[in-house]
């Protein structure tokens, strides 16, 4: 996949139930895609936000999923920042820094995006959220 802010290749790695989430959608073979539109093209760029406005979720904007995974990451694991960066497609440092820094630490976000699956699967009900009804 190429990121839409660098336009460079980013490898995401899935975490094991995205992965049992995908192989699911692959006995569906209506499209190419594995969460395509109604009409079996890739679903849009706005399709999250016209989902939580059919929810009625006013208070959530679709940029907030990824901050807060930011703020987990910092505040809940002991991931460094790049990778936690990284996971999000974003460049760090300086030019001359991310000359040396030529890795996109897969294996370490392939933990991180576990860890990130694990927390939001939370099976206890002690964190979760009620977002709706």
């Amino acid at each position: 996949m190429t990121s839409p802010k660098s336009g460079r290749p980013h490898s995401v790695p899935l975490s094991e139930r995205a992965i049992g989430v995908f192989n699911e959608m692959r006995t569906y073979p209506q499209s190419k895609f594995v969460f395509p539109s109604v009409r079996g093209r890739p679903l849009s760029n706005m399709a999250m936000a016209n989902l939580l406005k059919r929810m009625k979720i006013e208070n959530a904007i679709v940029h907030g999923f990824r901050s807060s995974f930011r703020d987990w990451a910092g505040d809940c694991t002991s991931y460094t920042r790049e990778v936690a960066e990284a996971a999000l497609a974003h460049s760090v440092g300086d030019i001359v820094e991310r000359s040396y820094r030529r890795s996109d630490a897969l294996e370490k976000r392939r933990g991180l995006m576990q860890l990130w699956a694990d927390y939001c699967e939370d099976k206890s009900g002690e964190k979760v959220v009620q977002l709706h009804g």
